[in-house]
């Protein structure tokens, strides 16, 4: 597919070198990912598919080589990195509702003291409808299917209106109906969101 324009190159992975111990999992990676990329990364267990995700999201420290996201240093635009990690089991006993644990995706400088104010609520509310979920609102996580609960972890990444969304094996542990659903919500949402 030929692009109209250049678009803007928003991660940039250059000469990208990463060992644990002795066994090096990356060697010499170099990667742009440009606006509205839609990327998919391919690999065999161990292949270092996660640490990649690790090292552009400032988990793993940089061994060599370099990453930019907006062509700067990492820790500077976190923010507008939205990140679904590979395990979101969380504990089925736990009595949280899913609109909490969307709305601890909010990027808040200062915490409230008092719970989350109506703008944060009705913005959770918004993320929970975009991912087909705001009829569960006030439903306890773990009463949850695996691909429910998948979605609303994708709204949780979406509370910070973020510009980039990373997801780690977004559906390992989801049925084939499950799977299909999710992958119609990212090429929704890959529409304004990297």
């Amino acid at each position: 597919m030929q692009k109209n324009k250049k678009q803007k190159v928003i991660i940039e992975v250059q000469n990208l070198s990463f060992s644990y111990d002795k066994e090096k999992v990356l060697q010499n990676i170099n990667l742009n990912v440009e606006e509205k990329d839609f990327l998919v990364l391919i690999g065999p267990n161990g292949g270092g598919k996660s640490t990649l995700i690790k090292l552009i999201l400032g988990i793993n420290k940089l061994q060599t080589g370099s990453i930019k996201i907006f062509n700067q240093a990492i820790k500077k635009n976190l923010s507008h990195i939205g990140y679904v990690p590979q395990n979101t089991n969380v504990n089925l006993d736990f009595p949280i509702k899913t609109i909490e644990v969307v709305m601890m995706g909010h990027h808040s400088n200062k915490p409230s003291i008092f719970g989350y104010k109506k703008e944060e609520i009705a913005h959770a509310m918004h993320v929970l409808k975009q991912v087909g979920m705001e009829d569960f609102a006030h439903t306890k996580i773990g009463s949850l299917s695996g691909g429910q609960r998948q979605r609303i972890m994708i709204a949780r990444a979406l509370c910070s209106n973020p510009k980039i969304l990373l997801l780690d094996e977004p559906t390992s542990s989801i049925d084939a109906d499950g799977q299909k659903q999710i992958y119609e919500l990212l090429k929704e949402l890959n529409k304004r969101i990297t």
